[in-house]
């Protein structure tokens, strides 16, 4: 069993749970090393004192806060732990909120809640008041050197803690809306895009492309040949008559929708046996025992 990377308990009102939170997600990035040109043995990152230009071990290496230019201020591991932080163990729900009120910019990582098991009744209790009214619970955590806000959501009968980046954290953008007028003959076609085009959420539906490529690649190489690179699809280019180009894309959505449905009819024309246009007459079976 996975180890739980934070232990603690989420409180509502007199109500204590005490919990685990394991990371609900990993990172399938290809990882690749740095290697010299020359000789391809690979680069060592050293960590390098400035002033003396000694190579640093971890045990040597102490964590400051520049306070002015050159001047720090040293914090150990145990004034990270002496923090009088109640969020350190204790997830307090301080607000429950419409599950559409966030907007998605917020978050930032994702962790199952698991409860122990003496916890296990008011766990459950929690999770169904949230999912039967659609809300999701509020509150603060703080994991290794930092208190995060935090939202906990249920899912399929458990629990999602996901953090939040504070309102600070989230950057305004540069641009502004676009000052301009859609017809509402372009709005009416829009939606008839929209509407072929939506459907139920399938996440393993989706696959990462950019990935499987290289991993082709990287294959290719290590068989020691050229990989068959497919040519790359040409940039789509501006549309400069939008009604045009809206009316074209319903057009492909149609052809698109119908393809899978033909191919489903072709195969199951082709899986029944050729009866010259009849029905294929049912053969009675003989009782056991009959003659």
């Amino acid at each position: 069993m996975a180890r739980a990377m934070w232990k603690g308990t989420i409180s509502f009102g007199m109500v204590s749970i005490p919990v685990g939170l394991f990371t609900a997600t990993e990172s399938k990035d290809l990882s690749f090393r740095q290697l010299h040109e020359e000789d391809n043995s690979p680069i060592k990152l050293v960590k390098r004192c400035s002033a003396d230009g000694q190579d640093l071990t971890p045990d040597e290496i102490v964590k400051g806060f520049e306070y002015s230019k050159d001047r720090y201020v040293i914090i150990e591991d145990e004034d990270f732990e002496k923090l009088p932080i109640p969020s350190k163990q204790i997830i307090e729900l301080t607000a429950f909120i419409k599950t559409d009120e966030i907007d998605p910019v917020y978050y930032e990582k994702s962790y199952y809640v698991e409860p122990e098991d003496i916890g296990k009744k008011p766990f459950a209790l929690l999770v169904k008041a949230l999912d039967e009214r659609k809300l999701i619970a509020i509150g603060k955590i703080a994991i290794r050197t930092k208190e995060r806000l935090c939202a906990l959501r249920p899912r399929d009968g458990l629990m999602v803690l996901e953090t939040l980046f504070y309102s600070d954290e989230v950057r305004k953008p540069d641009a502004e809306a676009p000052d301009v007028k859609v017809s509402e003959a372009e709005m009416k076609i829009a939606y008839a895009l929209i509407d072929m085009l939506q459907e139920p959420f399938e996440p393993a539906k989706y696959k990462d492309e950019y990935r499987e490529a290289m991993l082709g690649v990287i294959e290719a190489k290590m068989e020691g040949h050229e990989f068959a690179m497919p040519a790359a699809p040409e940039a789509a280019k501006p549309s400069v008559d939008l009604m045009a180009a809206l009316k074209a894309s319903v057009e492909a959505a149609k052809k698109a929708k119908a393809a899978p449905a033909a191919e489903k009819v072709e195969s199951e024309a082709a899986a029944e046996p050729s009866t010259n246009g009849k029905t294929p007459a049912r053969r009675k079976k003989t009782p056991a025992g009959a003659k």
